[in-house]
């Protein structure tokens, strides 16, 4: 079963490595998913590996997903956006969850 949107067809994929310290706790989980929510498309991750996607819109999950520092995640997105929305997450998890300028 998958929790893909059809109508658009493609399918953005991308892994990055998880460099926070303590690995996907709650500030780096709520940031993700603030920055998933502006986004239209449809987005998953998981720990590399793991057999269950996992919908980046939710907190509850994605601490739930205990990524350990140094772990691969991988983001996929679909909808008009995904490459998007791809592209800024994995910018996020890359530069370790920056606090916004203010």
């Amino acid at each position: 079963m998958t929790m893909l949107d059809k109508a658009d067809g493609q399918i953005i994929t991308e892994n990055v490595r998880l460099v926070h310290a303590v690995g996907m706790h709650a500030r780096p989980a709520v940031k993700l998913t603030k920055l998933a929510k502006k986004f239209q498309a449809q987005i998953s991750v998981r720990v590399a590996g793991a057999a269950e996607w996992i919908n980046a819109k939710s907190v509850a999950k994605i601490m739930a997903m205990r990524a350990a520092h140094g772990s691969t995640i991988e983001i996929k997105a679909s909808g008009s956006d995904a490459q998007a929305a791809v592209a800024a997450l994995v910018n996020l998890i890359a530069t370790d969850f920056p606090d916004e300028a203010s």
